[in-house]
């Protein structure tokens, strides 16, 4: 790397954003302030259902199995990156051995620390299912950007201007980024700019039967899953494009000129 792509490099983290606790809701959300209260009465009655009808029989048996899979806690929490850039408790069945890593390196597809049965319950999403209790506690939503622990929320920042926008509205259990593909490990650029650019597209366009289709999507793929079928689900709003903003062409174009 020579001494102007150095200089460039300095330049651009420099101008680019870090995380902010303290930054209120984009004009857009604020806006839509009568959706996020009907937004919010919907996770409550939502969250109430799956816990009375689903997770009242079905977390006993997943207890049961991952104390028999391996030694330590049945549920794992840790951070995450919230509402306006608050911190929270995030609520997930536990699906690795116990280490020290948990909180700062991500899990990859070929992870040793994944238990057996913990790779069931991260390709059928089951690990996620105690998150609905983060719902009714107001912590997230049932569809919103995936919460990041800290770490993560703080390197994103380093590399995507204005990253904290996604925080604009409550994480969620599920997302746009995600029934567009985007799911593990964020090994690259490409991977951080496009769950970014698809982020902010829905929290652009929030709406009630946006939250629906999301919320179809999520449980088709879930069934697919479950049943190991390889049917991919058509992905939502596929008429619409999105042009990517002008910082994440920036960095894109500085990024290539750059040797890593």
């Amino acid at each position: 790397m020579n001494s102007a792509q150095i200089e460039t490099g300095k330049v651009v983290r420099r101008e680019l954003s870090t995380v902010n606790t303290n930054r209120k809701p984009a004009p857009y959300a604020r806006i839509k302030k009568k959706h996020l209260v009907a937004k919010r009465i919907f996770d409550i009655a939502f969250s109430l259902v799956v816990i009375t009808c689903l997770l009242s029989w079905l977390l006993p048996i997943c207890f049961i199995l991952i104390r028999l899979d391996s030694k330590g806690p049945v549920f794992f929490r840790q951070k995450r990156v919230g509402y306006r850039g608050r911190l929270f408790t995030c609520w997930k069945l536990r699906t690795m051995v116990v280490n020290n890593l948990a909180d700062i390196k991500q899990a990859s597809d070929d992870d040793s620390r994944i238990t057996k049965i913990g790779r069931i319950f991260r390709n059928t999403n089951i690990d996620e299912l105690p998150q609905f209790f983060n719902v009714l506690l107001g912590d997230m939503s049932i569809v919103g950007p995936r919460p990041h622990m800290t770490k993560d929320c703080q390197d994103f920042a380093n590399v995507v201007a204005s990253y904290d926008l996604r925080h604009s509205v409550k994480p969620g259990i599920t997302g746009m980024a995600q029934i567009k593909g985007f799911r593990g490990p964020t090994n690259d650029l490409d991977s951080i700019v496009l769950r970014y650019q698809w982020d902010i597209f829905y929290v652009r366009n929030i709406s009630f039967f946006l939250d629906l289709r999301l919320i179809g999507y999520t449980l088709q793929q879930t069934v697919n899953a479950i049943l190991y079928k390889s049917i991919e689900a058509d992905e939502p709003e596929s008429k619409l494009t999105i042009s990517p903003k002008p910082e994440i062409a920036r960095v894109r174009e500085v990024n290539k000129k750059m040797v890593v």
